[in-house]
């Protein structure tokens, strides 16, 4: 990079502009703890400010009352202003609450400033050996001759074998701690760096979208051709490189013996006291990677949605004015089918311009004030029981959704008492009625009227119970796997 592409990063690039901020501590502190090394995707506002309250008190008792003037809102209105952009800021579907979520540009922030401190142990030979796997992986990958594809299997056996028959012989080498320790640097930054990657990977796709609607905006030709020019393929942002290279981690991701495996070898790695301090988070990583990979999913399917949504009202707009003209042209010939031959006339609006000089304009007369009496206005005697303002329930119908999609896992069908078994119901009949009207497009909801069910929970100490007909989850005919996990 040169001079003039490092000056323009220094001053246009969020990240860049995050390090040299005056709050630079606090952002890094607050967000890095949130939403990097907690792991959250989506948070409300609300939440969101209540936890940057309990810091910003404790830092002004430590640093004194001056410290951070600000409110909890007005710092984070700031930081995903787009001026900044650490933060976005949005409204899920289905949702009236704001939201927050980190950028990408912050993650790339927060681990900057976490490997700046020294480390007392740095390994190299976990690295050079990924080096050389990588570039094994890459030469046999793309090697076209049947024959040296051959000789590179044997040579593998060979060593193979001979490890085999040293173990059968009693010889059994064993890892040095301080190659362990090596790995397990290497393991535990790889995996916070992938976990960090989906923040980034869905930022991509949601610009590969603003891309898609430019083009489909300012789009001149026919119909025919932003069809196959945008459309060619099955979905423009599942097709392409990133989309493909996500979805196949993904499913390598979800393949029960690759799960099964990854947690053994995990667990096994975990209990070696040879590592000496563990990485806490490592032990349930693959459990972040599934709720980030299940967000990115979800963020794909809801563009895809939209742009089918976008091109389909702009082609019934266009159907549309199409027919409405069609019908004036119709009207206009009922109507003149009586009527002798017109003759066509044009009409102007005046022969000479109307001049209109600045000064004839009338000046500027503000406009009256009314006096306010608020002298006369008393306070009023009747009280209000303000509870029933908080006595609000609201179900989550995604969350319920995503909860049968994960029981569907490996299954065809799954009725709703095994359902609720699982995850009883916490909100009452508002909740039952959610799981009743479910409207997903990875599985069906069937109801049976000739048998009953019975559902039972708990409101408030007294035990209720709804009769229902017999209510079961199938998975949709043709539905692609990753909609269902």
């Amino acid at each position: 990079m040169d001079y003039d592409q490092i000056e323009q990063l220094r001053i246009h690039h969020p990240a860049w502009r995050l390090l040299k901020a005056d709050n630079a501590a606090l952002v890094l502190a607050f967000l890095g703890q949130v939403f990097v090394n907690e792991n959250v995707r989506s948070i409300e506002r609300t939440a969101l400010e209540t936890r940057l309250d309990d810091l910003l008190f404790a830092l002004r008792e430590h640093l004194g009352d001056d410290a951070f003037p600000k409110t909890s809102r007005a710092y984070l209105d700031d930081w995903a202003a787009p001026g900044n952009a650490w933060l976005r800021k949005y409204y899920p579907a289905g949702s009236e609450a704001v939201h927050f979520d980190a950028s990408a540009d912050l993650e790339k922030a927060v681990a900057w400033v976490h490997n700046l401190p020294a480390r007392s142990f740095v390994g190299t030979e976990s690295r050079l050996n990924t080096v050389f796997e990588l570039l094994r992986q890459m030469v046999h990958g793309a090697e076209t001759d049947p024959q040296t594809r051959l000789a590179e299997l044997r040579a593998r056996r060979a060593e193979i074998d001979a490890e085999i028959a040293r173990v059968e012989a009693g010889d059994l080498p064993m890892m040095e701690p301080a190659g362990l320790r090596d790995r397990y640097q290497q393991l535990s930054a790889t995996a916070r760096e992938l976990l960090s990657d989906f923040r980034q990977v869905e930022s991509n796709f949601r610009q590969l979208d603003r891309q898609l609607r430019e083009q489909i905006a300012t789009w001149s030709g026919t119909k025919a051709g932003l069809l196959d020019e945008v459309l060619g393929s099955r979905t423009s942002i599942t097709e392409s490189d990133q989309g493909r290279s996500f979805h196949a981690f993904y499913d390598f991701l979800l393949s029960p013996a690759r799960q099964e495996q990854f947690v053994d070898m995990l667990t096994r790695v975990q209990e070696m006291v040879e590592i000496g301090e563990h990485d806490p988070r490592l032990r349930h990583i693959h459990h972040d990677w599934l709720a980030a990979g299940e967000r990115t999913q979800s963020t794909v399917r809801q563009l895809s949605e939209q742009l089918r949504r976008f091109l389909d009202d702009r082609v019934w707009l266009e159907n549309r004015r199409v027919v409405d003209l069609l019908h004036g042209i119709e009207s206009v010939a009922l109507q003149l089918r009586e009527h002798a031959p017109i003759t066509f006339e044009s009409e102007i609006d005046g022969s000479a311009p109307q001049i209109a000089l600045p000064m004839e304009r009338p000046l500027y007369r503000p406009a009256a004030r009314s006096a306010i009496v608020s002298d006369q206005v008393h306070e009023a005697d009747d009280e209000v029981d303000a509870s029933v303002l908080y006595d609000q329930v609201m179900v989550d119908t995604q969350e319920l959704a995503s909860g049968v999609r994960q029981m569907l896992q490996g299954r065809e069908r799954i009725p709703l008492q095994e359902v609720l078994v699982v995850r009883p119901l916490e909100q009452g009949l508002a909740e039952l009625v959610g799981y009743l009207s479910l409207n997903d497009p990875g599985f069906d909801v069937r109801f049976d009227e000739s048998r009953k069910e019975y559902v039972r929970w708990e409101d408030d100490g007294v035990t209720r119970q709804a009769t229902l007909p017999s209510v079961t989850y199938v998975r949709a005919v043709g539905a692609p796997k990753e909609e269902l996990e």
